[in-house]
């Protein structure tokens, strides 16, 4: 179908972009990639009067370290994402997620920024993002604020940014050197979502858990930050019945529902083979 009318504006900074946003209300919605928001218009589910492009605000552009922290613009691809040199160093797992969003065709447009804005419980990098501590930049009429992750989403495309808000860059804490990562993800097919996906960052001392994360995508109306999941290994040598019990407190975190992925046992089921593999390759990675 063809989206209703609109007024397109394409403002080259972020201050005349929130202008736009505060001028026109309800009836205004940034563009990052497009992938959620055009579809939407297209099938008349979304009518906006006026939409703000963003791909001319450099300052939304480009992925830096300093210190001890990687920033990445909100409109870098998740292509960028993939041949970055200073990700694969610092973050690694970012690239490894990356590769499995949507095709080559989706990620060249896609833009790391809309994944993680629009609330979307199927998205990669939200849970990926809990995963890695990470939190939000976002700039509105009030000025700049930061949000963690880990506090970002409310429910199904609901999250802390308020209207006139846009979330610009994205600040991640680098992990500390020998730590492990893996991303585990579960699809009927190239391009779908997943029936279920796991981020889990693990770091090891003399075998024994010193530090994990872990974050689960698409099974509840929320990424899920597993932090039972998480203090189930602490401290514990990283076998099978520190596993299991890690496990065991992340299924019971999820509240999947039933859809054209299966029903919900056989996506808590798919959950916890995912899990199983991510940490036990993290560990492998761990040194």
């Amino acid at each position: 179908m063809i989206p209703a009318g609109f007024e397109y504006h394409r403002p080259s900074d972020i201050a005349s972009a929130v202008s736009i946003l505060q001028e026109h209300g309800d009836e205004a919605r940034v563009i990052a990639g497009g992938h959620s928001l055009i579809p939407m218009m297209k099938l008349r589910m979304a009518d906006m009067g006026h939409l703000i492009d963003l791909q001319d605000i450099d300052a939304l552009k480009g992925i830096s370290l300093m210190g001890d922290t990687v920033t990445i613009g909100a409109m870098v691809t998740q292509h960028e994402l993939i041949t970055s040199a200073t990700l694969a160093n610092a973050v690694p797992i970012i690239k490894e997620a990356a590769l499995l969003i949507a095709d080559p065709q989706v990620r060249y447009v896609g833009t790391v920024g809309g994944n993680v804005a629009n609330g979307d419980p199927g998205n990669d990098m939200p849970g990926l993002m809990q995963c890695l501590n990470a939190s939000y930049e976002l700039s509105g009429p009030d000025g700049t604020r930061t949000v963690a992750a880990r506090e970002f989403y409310e429910a199904a495309y609901f999250t802390a940014r308020d209207d006139e808000e846009i979330l610009t860059r994205i600040h991640i804490p680098v992990p500390a050197a020998g730590t492990g990562y893996a991303y585990e993800k579960q699809k009927r097919k190239i391009g779908d979502y997943a029936t279920a996906a796991s981020a889990v960052m693990l770091r090891v001392v003399d075998g024994v858990c010193a530090e994990a994360s872990i974050a689960m995508t698409n099974l509840a109306d929320t990424p899920v930050f597993a932090e039972a999941a998480s203090a189930a290994l602490y401290g514990r040598a990283l076998d099978d019945a520190a596993i299991g019990d890690a496990v065991s407190a992340a299924i019971e975190a999820t509240d999947p529902v039933a859809d054209n992925r299966g029903p919900v046992e056989f996506k808590k089921h798919v959950a916890s083979v995912i899990l199983r593999r991510a940490i036990d390759r993290a560990a492998s990675r761990a040194s």
